[in-house]
Order: C-alpha cells, then sequence, then structure tokens
C-alpha cells in the first residue's frame, strides 16, 4: 500500500497560474478562450475570495504564483493582491501582453517586487507579431513594455507560441530576446483549445516538424545565456535525454542549473495535476490552462483538498493509466506527452499524445 504522507509530499504544486480576469484588451488568434471580453467580468472572483484563496496556497504550500488573464493588467487589485502572496512568501509572477506598461505601470510592478514578468512575442517582428495578435503596433508596445521593465530591474521573460506562421523565427526570436535583456525565453507548442482549435488545422506543426523544431530549440540552447524552455512540449524531455545519451553529456540537459532559479527547474514533460494547476477567474480548477476538465472549485472547495483528493489529478498522478504509444513509451515518466492534446484528438486525457513521431521501443 502506497504511504499516503509520502504520496501527498511527492506531488506537491509547484506552479498555480490564476487567470485573474477574462477580460482582455487583445483578441489573439491562439487564445485558448473563445468568450474574450473587453471589460471585467462580473463573474471574476472579488478580491475577498482571491485573498481567500491566496492565503490557502500559502498554508498549503509556497508554489510560485502566476497572475495571468486575460490580461492581468486590466484588474484594478492585481497589485495588491500580489503584495498579498508577497506577504505570505510565495514567488510572484506576472503574465501579461506588455501593451498597457508605460513607464508609470513599470513603477508600480516594480515595487510590488514580482520575482518575474513575461511578456509574448509571438515573432521576431512586427508582421508575424501583430498578424497574430490581430492588433497593429502590438509589438512594438510589447517591446516599449519590456524596455519600461528592464529599466526598474524587473527580471523579464519572452514567451513564443511556435505554430507554423513563426516556425522558422526561433534563434530570431531568441536573440530579440537576448538583445532586449531578458533572463528567460519559453517556447510555447500551439495547444488546440479556444481560439487555438479554430486555427489548429493551418496553424499545428506536423509530428516531423515538431521533433525538428524541438531539436533546434535543444542545440540554441546550448549556447544561449537565456534560460530556456519548451513548454506545452513534453516530448522536449525526451529529446533532450536522448541527445545528451548520444554525446556522452548525461541526462541533464544544458542550462539546467544555469543562474539556480526555480522558474527555470528541469522536471518532467506534462506537469498537469503533478506540479501544476490553472485556477480560472470563477475559481474553477483545472490541471492547466489548455485541459478543460474541471478538478474541484475554491469558492466551495479548500485549495488543499482540491490539490490532494480530485480524481482528475490523481489519474493523471499514475503514469501506468496513460494508452496508446503513450503508455507503452519508456518515456513515459519523462516527457508523458501533452495531457490537454490528447484530449483534444481523442476525448481522453490520458490517451497518446497525437503530435509525437516518437515510436516506443517497448511493446
Amino acid at each position: 500500500m502506497t504511504d499516503r504522507p509520502a504520496k501527498e509530499a511527492r506531488w506537491t504544486p509547484r506552479l498555480v497560474f490564476w487567470e485573474t480576469t477574462a477580460a482582455c484588451n487583445l483578441a489573439c488568434v491562439h487564445c485558448r478562450r473563445l468568450d474574450v471580453a473587453r471589460e471585467l467580468s462580473k463573474s471574476d472572483m472579488t478580491t475577498d475570495q482571491a485573498e481567500r484563496m491566496i492565503d490557502q496556497l500559502a498554508a498549503f504550500a509556497k508554489p510560485i504564483l502566476v497572475f495571468s488573464g486575460g490580461e492581468p493588467l486590466m484588474r484594478p487589485d492585481v497589485f495588491d493582491l500580489a503584495g498579498r502572496a508577497r506577504g505570505h512568501g510565495l514567488m510572484t509572477a506576472l503574465a501579461t501582453n506588455g501593451t498597457m506598461i508605460d513607464p508609470p505601470m513599470a513603477d508600480r510592478i516594480a515595487s510590488v517586487g514580482f520575482d518575474r514578468v513575461s511578456i509574448s512575442l509571438d515573432g521576431a517582428d512586427a508582421a508575424t507579431h501583430d498578424a497574430f495578435r490581430q492588433l497593429p503596433g502590438s509589438f512594438g508596445q510589447a517591446l516599449s513594455g519590456l524596455r519600461h521593465l528592464r529599466e526598474v530591474s524587473v527580471p523579464t521573460q519572452v514567451n513564443c507560441t511556435i505554430a507554423r506562421h513563426n516556425a522558422d523565427q526561433i534563434p530570431d526570436v531568441m536573440k530579440l530576446a537576448e538583445r532586449i535583456g531578458a533572463v528567460a525565453a519559453h517556447f510555447f507548442l500551439l495547444v488546440p483549445v479556444g481560439c487555438g482549435e479554430q486555427i489548429a488545422a493551418d496553424q499545428m506543426l506536423s509530428d516531423e516538424e515538431t521533433e525538428e523544431r524541438l531539436g533546434q530549440l535543444y542545440e540554441l540552447s546550448a549556447t544561449s545565456a537565456l534560460q530556456v524552455k519548451a513548454t506545452c512540449a513534453p516530448h522536449y524531455y525526451r529529446i533532450v535525454r536522448q541527445r545528451r545519451s548520444r554525446s556522452g553529456r548525461g541526462a541533464d540537459p544544458p542550462g539546467r542549473s544555469r543562474g539556480g532559479h526555480p522558474m527555470h527547474a528541469m522536471t518532467k514533460g506534462c506537469l498537469a495535476g503533478t506540479g501544476v494547476c490553472f485556477v480560472s477567474h470563477t475559481g474553477e480548477v483545472f490541471p492547466c490552462g489548455y485541459l478543460p476538465v474541471v478538478a474541484g472549485n475554491v469558492l466551495q472547495q479548500d485549495f488543499a483538498e482540491i490539490w490532494r483528493s480530485s480524481e482528475v489529478f490523481e489519474r493523471l498522478r499514475d503514469p501506468e493509466l496513460l494508452t496508446g504509444k503513450c503508455g507503452r513509451c519508456e518515456f513515459k515518466g519523462v516527457c508523458g506527452g501533452c495531457r490537454a492534446r490528447a484530449y483534444h484528438e481523442f476525448g481522453d486525457y490520458l490517451a497518446q499524445e497525437p503530435f509525437c513521431v516518437y515510436e516506443p521501443t517497448e511493446r
């Protein structure tokens, strides 16, 4: 019988993404939401409700709390709530599109003490980024936001969603991130959820293209000063181990301990429900922001109860339940496949990753 305390200690939340509001000033073609609003929603958690959620998180564990959205800077109490989280000793990050960050806003962000602010650059030039974000000038605004943050010494991270429109720009995005003084660059593979589902047929990379681009990212990361990560791309962790094994360099990826930052920890592929979860603007808890399977609601249950007892989370924590080639794969403990893409493709979050070219050796 599994020892329950030991089991609970193993599954500790590392990152909790909170959708502070569904409101956003952009309408990106790949957004995980279909119902993005231009104004704050009455269904957003109130300040009191958000404070209780933060208190619950801090009482249970010490995850990194990511203030996301929508556009979190549209929420007027976001700085007070971030201050509360930091007062509890939580690391905090802000995920924003950057278009609202002028010098006064940068000063406010700096004064709260966010450990990192991520801004999306979905291409290395204005034409590519603006077309994806559906707002002319948004590339320049994002760069200005990054510059204002750097001027007040806020650590910044560039996020880039890789799809067919910008798949050949990975080296250029990394060079741009280095040039503007970012400390990290995270590359996301498109997940066909929300608006992303509507463009999936045109924008999703093939299995072979995915493998090629992730291999390229691995090679580029070896020579970059950036903390480079592939996100929503669990097969990257298989590629890292395969390539390092062939080169005789061992299992650890390049840059794993560069800077020793907790946000750069090398863990495993899909962390949905095992080290990561997502809290929606209405309090619903999901394994990640792209997997629409509800595990509970923080307005009705304590966060710790949801994390420890959700059937969804318990199933995601057992790799022996994976089916298809993911279930047979010798890398399932390292990669695990994207549970959100499996759910989109097969209606089963334990099915095989549909965008992986690798054929397991185990039968």
